[in-house]
């Protein structure tokens, strides 16, 4: 049965989604609008808090609920999906900290929405899959560490925001730390433009010698690999509600097209009824796995397998959004032509289509025969 306050969950966001997000999707797409209020709102309604337990200020729902609510966002745009994403990973992680004054309090502004912020971890998941080495160093220091380097992708930050991010250590520890992005010597860079994410405030983040006290430091070097397989599964599955949302859209799209169209449109592959079987299949999955990730007991290669199944399901159904859109899905005004940027943005943020699926095969090859 569905939690009672689950469902008054999706109640409050799809209201706010119908009334404030929709009207501003394409300014997010093509102008680059950072939809802050929106975010901030999400906080109001409980996204965030959703996946926190009630003894930790939370709301109880849980991840699915949480994803439930990202999905309903994504449907509608795709880029404040990532973002409200963005902002769950970050109550996640420190759900998962040390229980440390300064991050608990952290939190809980995280989860009300009254501070912004991002995981720049996505150096830290490559690193641990062997694809790239740690961008950032950190030196040991009175009371902290002091951080220096460079992370060219970070998204949902800016004045008055956080960022969370890994360093190396000199003795060839790691650890995951908070920043504010004002802190001194912090510098936020612009750069070039992108598609299917101008909205989303994907910076780079150059850091020189910028002091992290202990108390903002969330994973040690001692459990530093532990620390980001316990969290991993729940950022995953998360991001994974992104993408659902997105299809759900272009599901919304092609019943559109259809009303006008249908004759014609009944020639193309992927119908409406494929791809929504398809969607509820993938739900199903999520749903199974987002209690177990949140009591710790997931199976990775599950959820690295759903993860990859909901990229290649948004490229094919934004795909055939826009064939069944025809000649106006060329129109840079139609949503089906925002939702292959969007598709195309889930299928290659980390972890990407082409990790997930060298990780599934690393995976598979190591099971016992």
């Amino acid at each position: 049965m569905t939690h009672p306050e689950s469902l008054a969950l999706l109640r409050r966001v799809d209201q706010r989604v119908r009334l404030q997000l929709s009207p501003l999707a394409a300014a997010i797409d093509q102008q680059a609008h950072y939809p802050e209020d929106i975010l901030r709102g999400l906080g109001e309604d409980g996204v965030y808090a959703a996946l926190l337990p009630a003894e930790a200020g939370g709301r109880a729902p849980g991840l699915a609920a949480a994803m439930a609510a990202i999905a309903e966002v994504g449907a509608v745009c795709g880029s404040t999906a990532f973002l409200a994403w963005c902002q769950s990973a970050s109550v996640w992680l420190l759900r998962h900290a040390p229980p440390r004054t300064e991050l608990k309090s952290l939190m809980t502004e995280l989860a009300a929405g009254r501070r912004l912020g991002g995981p720049g971890l996505s150096n830290a998941i490559k690193h641990l899959a062997g694809l790239e080495p740690l961008r950032l160093r950190a030196e040991p220091c009175a009371n902290g560490y002091r951080l220096s380097g460079d992370l060219p992708w970070v998204s949902n930050i800016g004045d008055g925001h956080l960022f969370a991010a890994a360093a190396a250590v000199a003795d060839g520890g790691k650890l995951v730390f908070l920043a504010d992005c004002d802190a001194p010597g912090v510098r936020l860079c612009d750069g070039p433009p992108t598609a299917g994410m101008a909205g989303t405030r994907t910076l780079s983040v150059k850091l020189d010698q910028v002091f992290v006290p202990a108390e903002r430091v969330a994973a040690e070097p001692a459990d530093f690999a532990a620390f980001i397989r316990r969290v991993r599964p729940g950022f995953v599955l998360a991001q994974a509600a992104a993408g659902l949302g997105i299809v759900q859209g272009c599901l919304d799209d092609i019943q559109e097209a259809n009303r006008r169209d249908g004759e014609q449109n009944r020639w193309l592959d992927h119908s409406y009824q494929d791809l929504a079987a398809e969607l509820a299949g993938l739900w199903s999955e999520a749903k199974t796995l987002a209690p177990q990730a949140e009591a710790g007991r997931v199976q990775p290669l599950r959820v690295l397998r759903l993860r990859a199944a909901v990229g290649e399901l948004c490229l094919r159904a934004a795909m055939s959004a826009q064939l069944h859109a025809g000649a106006a899905g060329f129109l840079l005004s139609h949503s089906a032509q925002r939702r292959l940027r969007e598709a195309s943005f889930i299928a290659i943020v980390t972890p990407t289509l082409k990790q997930l699926r060298r990780e599934i095969d690393l995976a598979e090859q190591a099971q016992p025969a």
